[in-house]
């Protein structure tokens, strides 16, 4: 399944947390611009396997490749690295800084990396309106809705122009209405700067907006476009 020209590889992946395998075998590929989809039933290994591709668990073993690079044999603060200039992120429930105004948690990543707080907050201004919540920069996470804080780290993810954008269950807290906008908005801000869409998901609605879907169960992975 590993397909030539990916950006992002993995292979043979084991993991464990104790006498549990999480993961035993599973393999990934992705290519720069293209959305796919981890699909599996909870506890099948989908989110572990997310959470290796993006460097932040060690596999037990097995290889992963990004760019070029082997992400298992960096060293942690070489993966933090990655994680703020390459990767992006999106979580079930947002995880905005309850503290900052949504300006200020969408340019946060940007400051992290050293941008001028004028020029990161200009920037994290586009893309609020680019997710169509661009009047609410001024207001905290608590002052809005599931779905508008939602948007609001969906533009946080893509601020710092990630080329692979990780998605975990993005829309899991979010009723069907609101889900739809957010994958709808997600999925055409990533196509428009080329990023790949790893997306993990438990719903057939959000896997629609994929272009190809792998299934993990007990730890292993299948490509169903393989699969036909």
């Amino acid at each position: 399944m590993m397909a030539a020209g990916a950006l992002l590889t993995a292979e043979i992946l084991r993991k464990s947390y104790g006498p549990t395998s999480a993961l035993d075998g599973a393999a990934f590929s992705i290519r720069a611009g293209e959305i796919v989809a981890i699909m599996g039933p909870s506890g099948s290994g989908k989110s572990t396997l997310l959470h290796c591709l993006a460097g932040i668990v060690t596999p037990d073993s097995g290889t992963i490749t990004y760019a070029g690079r082997d992400l298992t044999a960096m060293s942690d603060a070489e993966r933090s690295a990655l994680r703020r200039s390459d990767f992006g992120f999106v979580f079930q429930f947002g995880q905005l800084v309850p503290e900052l105004t949504c300006v200020e948690n969408v340019a946060l990543p940007l400051r992290l990396n050293g941008v001028k707080r004028k020029d990161a907050e200009r920037s994290a201004r586009v893309w609020l309106e680019r997710l169509e919540v661009g009047d609410l920069g001024h207001k905290r996470p608590g002052e809005v809705s599931g779905g508008q804080g939602q948007r609001v780290a969906v533009a946080r993810s893509l601020v710092t122009g990630p080329k692979v954008l990780f998605a975990d269950e993005p829309t899991g807290a979010l009723d069907s209405l609101n889900g739809e906008l957010v994958m709808r908005l997600l999925t055409d801000a990533a196509r428009s700067t080329d990023a790949a869409v790893v997306l993990v998901t438990h719903e057939t609605r959000v896997a629609a907006y994929s272009d190809r879907e792998i299934v993990v169960r007990d730890g292993k992975s299948r490509d169903m476009e393989s699969a036909l």
